[in-house]
């Protein structure tokens, strides 16, 4: 049996197949096509409609990438750039129409809830009570959980292209004081939850998601080619050390830099910043970088609970108003 999901992010459209036959997501294919929405939609405006065309055509081609390699109807998703766009629906309906694809909106919440399953399956359950930071494009979701899912979750907007947009639009590279009041606004949205964490007192930390794992190899983790079971960590010192040596340099010279890509170079200051604040209110020392995240939580999920828990999210997804920007939302759970 093959499944594929089909994640819609700022930057990406990213395919994956899976072999599902043991009841562990065994990837056969991945693909990806770059759309860079990020650069083109600024926070609470809407997707343009040439953004939204090449949208349409990248999911197009994902969806028939998937049926060659076996695996029809792919779970399809889309994230904060999407989600907190005002014509989300209609980008929705645009994609069904052109595509015959349910692409869904999650709620930032559902995010953390499914990128810290994929974690928890990864570390396992060794790995104790344990706290999950997963730095996207338009969010940042934490969560921390002593079971297979989280007892709590949190989504801000502390998304590493959001802040870029915010903040840095227009210096390049940004001067000391921006950087500051970027650090300033990542402390107060976060202080709550990492005040949660620090009470909590994980045993494990684990980052996820494509900033962290660029970040991570600037800090001196091992190169991708390595393969996805070498033990990587990310330092809490090294990656302070790592915030002013990107703030040193143009967007440009910035992928010069061991691990960063050319694609995400302008973004990965910002997303330095909100890694290194969100590690030391926590207090976490030091983090795992975990190959799985949001993609492998999506497949998990549809392994072990069935496909009804994923129709009634993509029901969810059409049937929601557009979300209104809060600047903290959190879901409770009980343990």
């Amino acid at each position: 049996m093959r499944i594929s999901v089909v994640d819609v992010g700022s930057n990406t459209v990213r395919l994956v197949v899976a072999d599902a036959a043991g009841g562990v997501p065994l990837p056969v294919h991945t693909a990806k096509w770059r759309l860079r929405l990020s650069e083109e939609v600024s926070p609470g405006r809407d997707i343009p409609p040439e953004a939204v065309e090449r949208l349409v055509r990248a999911v197009a081609e994902a969806s028939g990438t998937a049926a060659r390699w076996g695996a029809p109807g792919p779970l399809a998703f889309a994230t904060a750039v999407v989600r907190s766009a005002p014509n989300r629906l209609q980008v929705l309906r645009a994609v069904r129409a052109g595509t015959g694809v349910e692409l869904c909106t999650l709620p930032g919440e559902v995010e953390a809830e499914l990128t810290f399953l994929a974690a928890r399956r990864w570390a396992g359950w060794r790995s104790g009570p344990l706290a999950l930071l997963d730095i996207g494009g338009g969010s940042l979701e934490v969560a921390f959980g002593r079971g297979r899912l989280p007892d709590f979750v949190a989504s801000l907007p502390l998304g590493a292209g959001r802040l870029t947009h915010e903040f840095f639009a227009d210096e390049d590279p940004p001067s000391p004081e921006r950087v500051r009041a970027l650090r300033r606004r990542v402390r107060h949205q976060l202080r709550d939850v990492a005040a949660r964490i620090r009470w909590e007192g994980p045993r494990t930390a684990v980052v996820t998601s494509r900033t962290f794992q660029q970040l991570g190899r600037l800090c001196g983790a091992a190169p991708g080619r390595y393969g996805p079971f070498v033990e990587r960590r990310l330092r809490r010192g090294e990656l302070r050390r790592a915030v002013d040596r990107l703030a040193a340099l143009p967007a440009a010279e910035r992928s010069a830099l061991p691990g960063i890509s050319a694609p995400r170079a302008a973004q990965s200051l910002a997303g330095a910043v909100v890694g290194h604040t969100a590690m030391k209110l926590s207090g976490l020392k030091t983090a795992e970088v975990c190959p799985w995240a949001i993609r492998e939580g999506v497949l998990l999920r549809h392994l072990e609970d069935g496909p009804s828990w994923w129709a009634e999210v993509a029901r969810l997804s059409e049937d929601a108003a557009p979300p209104e920007p809060v600047p903290l939302r959190i879901a409770s759970a009980t343990r």
